[in-house]
C-alpha cells in the first residue's frame, strides 16, 4: 500500500505590525482589505490565517478589539479557515493592550512570543525613504532603542487569562532560548499538548536564517518536545520561501504572508498574500506532500472549532 502523503499546514500572516503602508501598495490596511486578503489566502490553500488589525485611516497597528470585529465575522461567515489572533500587537504596546483581542474574541488560536528581545526594524530605512503617514519613519527609526517586552510574568498572564477560552497558542520562538522558555511553561502546566511551535528566522534581534540555524532550532525542539509538538517556521524577507521549503522537507509546517515578507521573488513586490500561499503550495506539492485543510489543522492541533469563538 502506498504511503499517504503527509499533510502540511500553511499559515498566512496577512498584515502584521512590522511593515508600514508606504512600503507596499498591496499591504492590507482597511478592514475590507484584511478580510479579502484573508479569504483569498484561505482559498489559495492556507489552513490558518494569522491576523492583526490596523487603523484604517493611517495603517498604524492597533489592538482595539472593535477593529478586529470589523472583519472577523465576515471571514468566519464566508470561510472555514482557522483564525489566529495576535497577542504580540506591536513592540510599542503594553501587554494589557496586546491581550485584548484574544481575550475578548476567544479565537481558536492566538500567537504568543516566548521572550523579550531587541526588535530592529530601523534597517528598513535604508530601502524606504518616502512615507505617507507621519508615524511611519519614527516607528522604524525608534526600533534601535526599543525592547519588545515579553517577561515570564507577561507570558504567564496571557496564558492564564485565555485558559478558560480554550484558545491554543502559536508559540513564537525567535531564538533557541525561547524554546527553553516554552518548555518551562509546559512544565508549569500552562501550555498543554499538542504544541504549535513557530520558529522565526531572520528578524534583526533573533536567530539568523542560515540552514544551520534552522537545523539547530529543529534539533532542540525535537529534544524538548518529542512527539507532542508540530513545528512550523517563518522566514523574514527574502528567507521566506527558502526556509518554508526547508521546513516542509524536514517534516514541518510553514507560514507565509505579507507580515513576514513583502516580496514574491527578488525585487518583485507580492501583489497579494494569496500569491505567497500559492508559491509555497507549489513547493509542498512538488515534494509529494499534501496541503492541510482547515479541518485537518483542527484535528492535528486539537482545536476547539470555529463555532466556539467569540465573534
Amino acid at each position: 500500500m502506498a504511503t499517504k502523503p503527509k499533510k502540511v499546514i500553511i499559515t498566512c500572516a496577512v498584515t502584521g505590525a512590522i511593515h508600514t503602508p508606504s512600503m507596499s501598495p498591496y499591504l492590507p490596511v482597511t478592514p475590507e482589505q484584511i478580510r479579502d486578503e484573508a479569504l483569498a489566502a484561505a482559498e489559495a490553500g492556507a489552513a490558518i490565517v494569522h491576523l492583526h488589525a490596523r487603523d484604517p485611516q493611517n495603517g498604524k497597528p492597533t489592538q482595539d478589539p472593535d477593529e478586529f470585529r470589523k472583519f472577523l465575522p465576515h471571514i468566519k461567515e464566508r470561510s472555514n479557515v482557522v483564525i489566529n489572533l495576535t497577542t504580540g500587537g506591536a513592540p510599542t504596546m503594553g501587554v494589557e493592550e496586546r491581550l485584548q483581542p484574544a481575550l475578548q474574541l476567544k479565537p481558536e488560536v492566538a500567537s504568543l512570543n516566548m521572550g523579550s528581545m531587541n526588535f530592529g526594524l530601523y534597517e528598513m530605512l535604508n530601502r524606504f525613504k518616502d512615507f505617507k503617514y507621519d508615524w511611519e519613519q519614527p516607528y522604524l527609526a525608534g526600533s534601535d532603542d526599543r525592547i519588545f517586552r515579553n517577561t515570564f510574568k507577561d507570558i504567564a498572564y496571557i496564558l492564564e487569562s485565555c485558559s478558560a477560552n480554550q484558545t491554543r497558542f502559536e508559540i513564537e520562538c525567535y531564538d533557541i532560548g525561547h524554546l527553553y522558555t516554552a518548555a518551562h511553561f509546559i512544565d508549569r502546566g500552562l501550555i498543554k499538548p499538542p504544541f504549535l511551535i513557530q520558529s522565526v528566522f531572520g528578524l534583526r534581534g533573533g536567530i539568523g536564517n542560515d540552514v544551520e540555524d534552522v537545523m539547530h532550532m529543529k534539533r532542540t525542539a525535537d529534544r524538548l518536545f518529542g512527539d507532542d509538538y508540530f513545528w512550523s517556521v517563518l522566514g523574514a524577507g527574502r528567507g521566506q520561501i527558502p526556509i518554508a521549503t526547508m521546513s516542509a522537507a524536514m517534516g514541518g509546517h510553514t507560514r507565509v504572508g505579507l507580515e513576514d515578507s513583502l516580496w514574491d521573488g527578488p525585487g518583485n513586490l507580492a501583489k497579494s498574500n494569496a500569491d505567497q500561499v500559492r508559491r509555497i503550495r507549489t513547493v509542498i506539492e512538488a515534494l509529494s506532500l499534501e496541503v492541510a485543510s482547515p479541518d485537518d489543522a483542527r484535528a492535528m492541533l486539537k482545536l476547539k472549532g470555529g463555532q466556539n469563538v467569540g465573534f
